[in-house]
């Protein structure tokens, strides 16, 4: 067994099929079908189940994979290691974040790249959910994230930020319960439509909360998965959106409302698995304020 066979059981299993894992690899498809087969002969067992439509892992296969994942990296980081004490820093760093969340991530990429050009970054949009579940199976490298207490649990977090979010408005919205220093409650935000996140969104985990912990009832409107598209409802009067108030700020032409209690709260984190990181991981960290 060697790392290049681990690498194609890797990449089948991310992509779910031999041409798509061809694709990725750079290799026809027989090279890639022939490896599996050639590795499954050596262990005993196959690990995908091979149909016309779908190619799965086998229950070998799914305890293979991990494992397989974390010998790749160990490999990759003894390289890292040395092209380090070589003065030469590169490698591969994949890093995750969502919408809305961008603490500066991109001064931290800029100067990474002007220090260190031979080192490569992907940087992968998803869900919360997704992400978290990336750092755990080493896929994502670091991320960029707001997660609360339970979602962090197994994982290295460094605090970027907090803050209170607002509720956003047109300027031509008269909010209910509003005070004479533009503040609302929660209770008063339930009483207008709701332009919310889809689930899975940090934002809309931490919406969510704040009315559960207030015990107010709500109702989502308008579901969307777009900040400029939530922007673009509540600046038709459709409806009002909370969120966080560095997003707010991108939108001067809305009103914001700060909420007099229960306000939703906003923590940007920088997150990573536990153990030793790469010298370009531990590179951009440093960047990362």
């Amino acid at each position: 067994m060697d790392l290049r066979q681990m690498e194609v059981i890797v990449a089948v299993a991310d992509t779910g099929g031999f041409t798509a894992a061809a694709r990725r690899l750079h290799v026809v498809q027989s090279a890639v079908s022939g490896t599996v087969r050639s590795l499954e002969r050596e262990l005993g067992t196959p690990l995908f189940d091979r149909t016309t439509h779908r190619v799965a892992l086998t229950p070998a296969g799914e305890a293979f994979v991990p494992a397989a994942r974390a010998t790749l990296r160990a490999a990759e980081l003894a390289r890292d290691a040395v092209e380090a004490v070589k003065g030469q820093l590169h490698g591969r760093i994949t890093v995750g974040t969502m919408q809305g969340v961008w603490a500066g991530l991109h001064h931290a990429l800029a100067a990474l790249r002007t220090e260190h050009p031979g080192v490569v970054v992907q940087l992968r949009q998803a869900a919360v959910a997704d992400i978290r579940q990336a750092l755990r199976e080493g896929t994502v490298d670091l991320a960029v994230v707001a997660l609360d207490r339970q979602q962090q649990r197994g994982l290295i977090t460094r605090l970027l930020s907090r803050e209170d979010m607002v509720v956003v408005a047109s300027p031509c919205r008269e909010l209910p319960g509003t005070t004479p220093d533009n503040e609302v409650d929660l209770a008063d935000v339930a009483q207008v439509p709701l332009v919310d996140f889809s689930p899975g969104w940090a934002i809309r985990y931490a919406v969510d909360r704040a009315f559960r912990a207030a015990g107010v009832e709500h109702t989502t409107t308008f579901e969307v998965n777009d900040i400029v598209a939530a922007a673009e409802l509540v600046r038709n009067d459709l409806g009002v959106c909370i969120m966080p108030r560095s997003i707010a700020d991108r939108f001067p032409d809305l009103d914001q409302h700060p909420f007099r209690r229960h306000a939703p709260s906003w923590k940007n984190m920088v997150v990573r698995p536990p153990g030793e990181v790469s010298p370009a991981v531990a590179a951009l960290l440093n960047h990362i304020a």
